[in-house]
């Protein structure tokens, strides 16, 4: 029976079963995480938390009680340099213990004791889990978003697709416009040459007259020399 035995011996002496504990907690401490049984782990965390809480006063006399259950200078150091600001702002709970299986051999239950503020990704999922509540508390607000953003695309297809019929029709109207043009270029022509026509009559037809007046002042001045020859006689 086990009346009155509420402590979990590990069917090891006090002072094996102290040692032990001992040594695990230097390790835990130096290097942030050990694997061990279930049970050592269960034993070892009631045994390292309270030296983790009197971490959190730096004094002569804490660091001489924690030195006590440790034993080891290093460990000591470590654990009031590194560990306590670490977890200087959490109130308990500074170990974790992950079930990893069961050993080969004694089918014993294994487990990863560790250092919770150690851990990088299980501290960066809790940081995710945090902004999650957050957005969770505006989801309202945040479901507007997300339907101006699908609706976005719809509206730039309805823009692209009357650009499209704007590029087919643009070559119809530039054909169009040409046409007359030519028209144009042609008709220019036709209109020098009928001013130009009327241009070279003139000229041809300015040495006539002046070939006529000539030949009138010829003919007035021989009448005028036979007259003065008759009034002579």
């Amino acid at each position: 029976m086990r009346h009155g035995n509420k402590v979990n011996n590990l069917s090891r002496k006090a002072a094996h079963r102290k040692s032990m504990l001992s040594n695990m907690a230097c390790s835990l401490i130096k290097h942030k995480r050990i694997n061990t049984t279930l049970a050592k782990a269960k034993a070892l965390r009631g045994y390292v938390e309270p030296l983790i809480t009197k971490s959190k006063t730096d004094s002569t006399h804490s660091r001489r009680m924690v030195f006590s259950y440790l034993q080891d200078k290093n460990a000591v150091s470590e654990l009031f340099r590194d560990v306590a600001p670490k977890v200087a702002n959490r109130p308990g709970g500074y170990t974790r213990i992950i079930k990893t299986g069961y050993r080969l051999g004694d089918n014993a239950e294994m487990c990863m004791m560790e250092l919770v503020d150690f851990n990088e990704l299980y501290s960066n999922e809790s940081t995710t889990k945090k902004t999650t509540r957050r957005s969770r508390r505006g989801g309202k607000k945040a479901t507007p978003a997300a339907e101006v953003i699908e609706e976005a695309p719809s509206a730039e297809v309805v823009e692209e697709a009357p650009a499209a019929e704007v590029v087919q029709e643009a070559p119809e109207a530039e054909v169009v416009e040409e046409a007359p043009a030519a028209e144009v270029v042609q008709e220019a022509p036709a209109a020098e040459v009928v001013e130009e026509a009327p241009s070279a009559e003139d000229v041809e037809e300015a040495p006539a007259a002046e070939e006529t007046s000539s030949e009138d002042k010829k003919e007035d001045s021989s009448d005028k020399k036979d007259e003065g020859s008759k009034k002579d006689k």
